[in-house]
């Protein structure tokens, strides 16, 4: 069975409630798919890390995929900035772009109830939900194999999964049980993981002061 092929599509998926039919990512959700998305482009050769900022390959390979283009045009077009910026900026509009894309390739349909006159929600439907068994799969296997044979994008999935986490996949308890596995897929992830990991962090703070 095929899934998507990018970071943000999989992990779009993987926080999909199969049992509450929404997403699960919560308020945090748009700073992981924004990680997933740089960390697609670093993989893939269109961006590197200097000095702890995200720089543009240049010369590189056309992107084909709308969603991780518009990520490293908006990169292309400014000047070199931190991690940290790249992943809290655009995230609704990144989260909306994984959206429309997996729509259009019919891995999810996505619904607008009017429950009331004045009040709309949008409700997403995973078409195969073995889709999401199989990501999940995917999760559990890189937690359990030798960790030679986890390949980088698995460890990547891990690791903003958890970093973010996304208790479809990551409840406590099972964060808590593969602590040590996590932070090694960590440290194979690229800069994205631990700057998603701050973001939330003065995020989480910064609602704090505010309460």
């Amino acid at each position: 069975m095929n899934v998507p092929e990018t970071l943000p599509a999989q992990l779009y998926l993987l926080a999909y409630d199969q049992d509450k039919h929404r997403l699960a990512g919560g308020m945090y959700f748009r700073y992981l798919l924004r990680a997933a998305a740089l960390t697609e482009l670093l993989f893939s050769g269109r961006i590197a890390d200097e000095s702890g900022k995200v720089r543009p390959v240049e010369h590189a390979r056309p992107l084909d995929d709308p969603v991780l283009a518009q990520v490293l045009q908006q990169i292309s077009e400014s000047k070199p900035r931190s991690w940290q910026h790249w992943i809290r900026t655009h995230g609704k509009a990144t989260a909306k772009a994984v959206r429309d894309e997996l729509e259009a390739g019919r891995w999810i349909k996505v619904e607008l109830q009017r429950p009331f006159l004045i009040f709309s929600r949008t409700v997403i439907h995973v078409r195969d939900p073995r889709v999401v068994k199989r990501l999940a799969a995917e999760v559990s296997a890189a937690l359990s194999a030798p960790l030679t044979r986890v390949e980088d994008r698995e460890a990547a999935l891990v690791a903003l999964a958890a970093t973010a986490e996304l208790k479809t996949v990551f409840p406590r308890k099972r964060r808590r049980t593969h602590k040590d596995r996590i932070a090694a897929l960590q440290e194979r992830g690229g800069p994205a993981a631990p700057a998603l990991r701050k973001v939330i962090q003065q995020a989480q703070a910064a609602a704090a002061a505010a309460g």
